[in-house]
């Protein structure tokens, strides 16, 4: 379950969506204005996007455009390698890591 969100202090997380995840028993974390480097991860996948996605002709419904931000997003997470990652993808990393921290059981 969500137990919080950060955002970054906009004006669409105002309003209706504070209400909404007051209401959802959801804590709102704000971040001081100008400090981008408090939310690296979604700087990142935002400027990939502006990068990879947006310098292309996007198509001009709104069903296509989401169909292909869908597949980006896909991507990015299961397939694109990430050279902080070590060259895996975000979804394999975390495969890895819960790998990794699953105690090993030991036969007497």
């Amino acid at each position: 379950p969500i137990r919080a969100i950060q955002v970054d202090g906009g004006s669409e997380f105002m309003a209706e969506f504070e209400e909404a995840c007051c209401a959802l028993g959801i804590a709102l974390f704000v971040l001081p204005p100008r400090s981008p480097k408090l939310n690296g991860h979604v700087e990142r996948v935002q400027r990939t996007f502006r990068e990879e996605l947006y310098t292309r002709p996007l198509p001009p419904r709104l069903s296509e455009l989401q169909a292909e931000l869908d597949a980006s997003l896909d991507h990015y997470n299961r397939r694109r390698p990430h050279v902080a990652l070590g060259g895996l993808a975000p979804l394999e990393y975390l495969a890895m890591m819960q790998e990794e921290s699953v105690p090993q059981s030991h036969m007497c």
